[in-house]
């Protein structure tokens, strides 16, 4: 009966560790990106959007289209009373019971003082802004993937570096206490290293909690389930290739999509300033029409054809305008000031980055040599303690050195590829990077 049930719980542990294993998820960084741009809120809305400013440009381009309008009039008349009092008193009608009416209108707008051209002129630049603009949307996502992916590795791999130290941290504690039993060591001495194992077990503690939180952004992010436990590949991560990294602003001026965005803007609100001065022409149109009428058993008209020219002009709207279009030219002027703050903004970011990457390389190449040394110093203290000539304290504090060093070496790499990309974001080449321009 005993065997039956530890046989029962075994299977029962394994089918839990299968499924704990089937959780974890390995994605690549270009995976990744991949998937958030095809299934993230914010895309969903930014493509949304380019479509809505599609349907009203395409409403605005129908506006240079002639507008047929068809009316129909079918009426029951009861007793009707009709008199024609200049054919003399002995004239007379039947009383009809029905009338009949038909028409038909063409409205064609011939000028209207651009208005409709620079319309959908406007329109045009607004949704190519609002393309470039679902464009940078794109590339911001992309971005927080990055940091959320290059978070979560330097989480995983500082929990294996403390991981990996705990176990030597803890078989110095075995060691400890036997030699504290012989009285070789002061009990101080033990608890000093059981101290450490203490605190490195709070920094675990802490790195799992980053981990899962991370883990739940990212995934939240990518719409997959929050069990899924995604698990960076450090091959995969450390292949990602950080060359020809940009070192000037100019293709950040050509680039930027917000920038571009802007200056489509611009564009739009010219127009609008020839759409506001519209207002001081008249508008001509073509028309033409068809009416039949049936009056039953007193009038029929057939094939009353008509057609002619209209002219509209709002002469006090001449007086009237001029604020409208001082509104529209200060607007534009508000779209230009925004651009040239924009453009010294860019600037800014752009070198703070590429100080940023520089920095990232030279810390790189320290942290390196100073876990040579780190583990050096650990050696030479190892060594004099295992000899008598060095206390407790010298060795916690050099295995404590060597643990910090070892985790920045092992972030640094990680630090360098996030401000590669970081860079190539503030100069408009991210999307490049990922070849995902056919997504």
């Amino acid at each position: 009966m005993k065997i039956s049930q530890i046989m029962l719980f075994g299977v029962f542990f394994i089918g839990i560790s299968s499924i704990e294993a089937q959780e974890k998820t390995s994605l690549t960084l270009d995976e990744a990106v991949k998937m958030a741009w095809e299934k993230s809120n914010e895309v969903t809305l930014a493509n949304t959007k380019v479509n809505s400013k599609k349907y009203e440009l395409q409403t605005v381009k129908n506006n240079q289209y002639p507008d047929l309008k068809i009316s129909g009039q079918y009426q029951r008349l009861t007793k009707a009373s009709i008199d024609m009092p200049n054919q003399g008193e002995s004239a007379s009608l039947a009383s009809p019971d029905r009338a009949m009416l038909g028409m038909a209108n063409l409205s064609l707008p011939l000028f209207a003082g651009f208005k409709i051209q620079n319309s959908i002129d406007a329109y045009e630049s607004l949704y190519e802004a609002e393309s470039v603009t679902a464009a940078k949307t794109k590339e911001d996502v992309a971005l927080r993937v990055i940091t959320y992916y290059t978070a979560l590795y330097k989480a995983q791999k500082t929990l294996d570096v403390l991981t990996e130290n705990q176990k030597s941290a803890k078989q110095r504690v075995t060691d400890f206490i036997e030699l504290e039993k012989n009285g070789i060591i002061p009990r101080n001495d033990l608890l000093k290293a059981q101290l450490l194992v203490s605190k490195t077990q709070l920094s675990i503690d802490e790195a799992n909690n980053n981990i899962s939180n991370i883990n739940f952004y990212l995934t939240t992010l990518l719409k997959l389930e929050p069990t899924v436990k995604i698990q960076v590949n450090e091959d995969d991560f450390f292949n990602l290739k950080t060359t020809n990294a940009p070192r000037s602003d100019v293709l950040a001026l050509e680039s930027r999509k917000d920038l571009e965005a802007v200056r489509l803007q611009q564009k739009a609100s010219e127009a609008n300033v020839k759409i506001a001065k519209a207002g001081y022409y008249p508008t001509i149109s073509l028309l033409g029409g068809y009416t039949a009428l049936d009056l039953k058993d007193i009038i029929t008209v057939k094939y009353a054809m008509n057609f002619g020219l209209g002219l509209s002009y709002d002469l006090s709207g001449i007086l009237k305008n001029s604020a409208h279009v001082k509104e529209a030219e200060s607007k534009a002027l508000e779209v230009k000031n925004t651009e040239a703050i924009m453009t010294d903004r860019i600037k800014v970011e752009v070198q703070k980055s590429i100080e940023d990457y520089d920095l990232a390389i030279n810390q790189s190449v320290v942290y390196e040599e100073a876990f040579q040394q780190a583990a050096e110093n650990y050696r030479l203290v190892k060594d004099k303690f295992d000899n008598g000539l060095a206390d407790t304290n010298d060795l916690v504090e050099a295995d404590v050195e060597q643990l910090s060093a070892k985790i920045n070496t092992a972030v640094a790499k990680a630090t360098i590829i996030q401000k590669y990309y970081e860079l190539l974001s503030v100069s408009g080449q991210l999307s490049q990077s990922f070849n995902l321009s056919k997504i």
